[in-house]
C-alpha cells in the first residue's frame, strides 16, 4: 500500500494532500474562481499555478497528490512536475478514470466532462495514465461511483482491475451524490478470487455534508485508506461565503474558515488523508493550518449545527455554475 509511506511521515502535513481539479482545467464549479485564476487561464498558465502549488505543498509536507484524467490536463501538469524531481520518492500519486474531460480548454462548454465506468473506458484512459505518469502512478480510482454504477457489478471489470493490483497497482474508488454510503457498502462487497478488490475510497464529506460518515468508519474498520474530498465544500466554507457559526469559530481560533473547515474532517479516526483543493499558494498556506487547530468540544457541536440534508446539498452542488 503507497500509503504507509505516509504512516511514517513526521510531519504535521502529512494526512492532508493536494487535489488538482481546481488548477488542471479552465473551468470548475468552486466559488470565488474568477478571483483566485483572473482572465488568463492559457494552458501554460495553470502549469505554472500547478508546478507552484506543487512545490509549496510539498516544501510544507505535504505527500499525496490526486489528479484524473477528467481534471484537464492535471496529470500532464504533474506528470512534469514530477519528472523534474526525481529524487522526490516519498510521494504518493493517485488519479482517476471514469470521466472523460470534453470541454477542450473552454470555460463555457456544454459539457465538460463525461461518465462512462465500462471496462472499454479503463482501458483507454488507463494506458492514457500510464504514458503520462508511468511507474509513478500509485493509485488509480474509479470517479464517482453511485449506486447504480456498472463498475460495481462488471466481473470482467474487476478481474482486469485485479490484475493491475496485482502488477503493483492500488485499485480504489471515489463517489459522489446523495447517496454515498449505499455505493461505499456496495463497493466494499466487490471481491475477485475471495479478496477484496478495493483498497482505498474517496468521499465527499464537510461540514455541510456528513451523510457518508458511518460508511467511511466501516471502509477504515475494513482496511482501506480513506480519502476526504471537498472539505470545503467546493467554497461554500471558505471565508467569503463562509455560514456564521463557521466564522465565529474560526475567530475563536484565530485561523481561517478554511483552516477550521478541514480540521474539523482531521479529527475523524477514519480519515486518512484529506484534500486541500487550493488554487492559490496563500490558499494552501491556509488550508494547511488544519493540522494544528485544536478545535475543543463545544465548537465541534457548534459546527455540527451546519449539516444539511444530502439530497439538498448535493442539489445545490448541482447548481453551482462552471466558470
Amino acid at each position: 500500500m503507497p500509503f504507509a509511506r505516509l504512516a511514517t511521515a513526521t510531519t504535521p502535513t502529512c494526512h492532508i494532500g493536494l487535489g488538482l481539479a481546481a488548477v488542471g482545467r479552465p473551468g470548475y464549479i468552486n466559488l470565488g474562481r474568477d478571483e483566485d485564476l483572473g482572465e488568463d487561464r492559457s494552458v501554460e498558465t495553470l502549469r505554472t499555478r500547478t508546478h507552484e502549488l506543487l512545490d509549496a505543498a510539498y516544501a510544507q509536507g505535504v505527500r499525496y497528490f490526486d489528479a484524473a484524467r477528467s481534471y484537464g490536463r492535471s496529470e500532464e501538469f504533474l506528470a512534469d512536475w514530477l519528472k523534474d524531481r526525481p529524487g522526490f520518492d516519498d510521494i504518493v500519486v493517485g488519479s482517476k478514470w471514469g470521466y472523460t474531460y470534453t470541454a477542450d480548454w473552454s470555460t463555457d462548454a456544454e459539457k465538460h466532462e463525461i461518465k462512462d465506468h465500462t471496462l472499454a473506458a479503463y482501458e483507454r484512459q488507463r494506458a492514457e495514465s500510464g504514458a503520462l505518469l508511468g511507474d509513478r502512478l500509485d493509485l488509480y480510482q474509479i470517479h464517482s461511483v453511485t449506486p447504480d454504477s456498472p463498475a460495481l457489478s462488471d466481473k470482467e471489470l474487476h478481474a482486469k482491475l485485479a490484475e493491475a493490483a496485482a502488477q503493483g497497482l492500488t485499485v480504489g474508488f471515489s463517489t459522489s451524490g446523495p447517496a454515498q454510503a449505499d455505493a461505499i457498502r456496495a463497493a466494499l462487497a466487490v471481491t475477485v478470487d475471495g479478496e477484496p478488490l478495493f483498497r482505498t475510497v474517496q468521499s465527499t464529506y464537510n461540514a455541510l455534508e456528513t451523510s457518508a460518515a458511518p460508511a467511511l468508519a466501516e471502509a477504515h474498520d475494513a482496511g482501506l485508506t480513506v480519502i476526504v474530498k471537498e472539505g470545503m465544500a467546493n467554497g461554500r466554507l471558505a471565508g467569503p461565503h463562509a455560514p456564521a457559526v463557521l466564522k465565529e469559530v474560526a475567530e475563536q481560533a484565530g485561523l481561517g474558515c478554511d483552516a477550521v473547515a478541514l480540521a474539523a474532517i482531521l479529527r475523524r479516526p477514519w480519515a486518512g488523508v484529506v484534500l486541500s483543493g487550493a488554487a492559490t499558494t496563500n490558499q494552501l498556506a491556509s488550508n494547511l493550518h488544519a493540522a494544528v487547530v485544536d478545535l475543543d468540544d463545544d465548537q465541534l457541536a457548534r459546527l455540527a449545527t451546519l449539516v444539511e440534508e444530502p439530497h439538498a446539498y448535493w442539489e445545490r452542488r448541482a447548481q453551482l455554475p462552471w466558470h
